[in-house]
């Protein structure tokens, strides 16, 4: 995990959320450095070693800037600006293995807009994340099975919470699955089990994640007809079935 961090003209505060993280500029201005055309060099922990470069302009607006944040000798955060100042997007090698799978990109007041990240370090960003004005987390679009196409998508709301989630489960380019959520946890879980894009099956949970109830609409006229009732060990206590599909249970069945 990366570590809090303070550099001469740039300083990068990491903070860590679910699968995200978040920097942002300030500055500190007491850390040795050597200025060679174009780029200024920084030893950031006195150790005798470069750690920072900073590539600028003859009239000293930053371009971009370097660090070796684990000290190993190795680049492994790059910050691009659009300005002086203004950031572009920040590039890391959060595992420090030469490679940069995961890109911040920044609107043009330093705020967060989108994550993008390789997750299985093949080259191919799978996980991206966007951000609203406030800086909270709203969207995520992610590619589990690393084919190129997003297949699962999760909603947060206005303060950053997962509130929903769908999911095309069998990679055939269509949803088949709506969680909806409380508190992040799954309350409702409704599948698409014949391929025709609505749901066919809801699942219900109570508040220990335990399952509690399924509905299923057998003849997909976009109503339950039949029902079962679980206790909380997931055995069947009763069954309910409408058999002329008109909304109300006309049979019940105990085991």
């Amino acid at each position: 995990m990366l570590q809090f961090a303070h550099y001469f003209l740039s300083r990068v505060t990491v903070y860590r959320k679910s699968f995200c993280i978040v920097a942002v500029v300030g500055l500190f201005l007491s850390l040795p450095a050597i200025l060679f055309a174009g780029r200024m060099e920084v030893d950031s922990n006195f150790d005798g070693k470069v750690d920072q470069w900073h590539h600028v302009t003859d009239s000293g607006e930053v371009l971009k800037v370097e660090y070796d944040l684990n000290f190993n000798g190795a680049i492994d955060q790059v910050q691009y600006f659009k300005s002086d100042k203004i950031l572009d997007r920040i590039e890391f090698d959060t595992d420090h293995d030469g490679t940069f799978e995961q890109i911040q990109y920044y609107t043009g007041k330093n705020q967060i807009d989108r994550i993008e990240k390789d997750s299985n370090n093949d080259g191919k960003i799978d996980w991206k994340e966007f951000f609203n004005a406030a800086g909270k987390l709203i969207r995520g679009e992610i590619d589990d099975n690393h084919n190129g196409k997003v297949n699962v998508w999760k909603f947060y709301d206005e303060q950053g919470v997962l509130e929903k989630a769908k999911y095309d489960t069998d990679h055939d380019g269509k949803v088949d699955r709506w969680d909806r959520m409380r508190q992040e946890k799954v309350v409702e879980a409704a599948f698409d089990t014949n391929g025709d894009q609505k749901p066919d099956q809801w699942q219900y949970f109570n508040v220990s994640g335990n399952l509690k109830r399924v509905a299923y609409d057998t003849n997909h006229d976009d109503k339950a007809d039949y029902w079962e009732f679980l206790d909380k060990n997931g055995k069947v206590t009763r069954v309910e079935q409408d058999r002329n599909f008109d909304g109300k249970p006309d049979l019940t069945q105990k085991p």
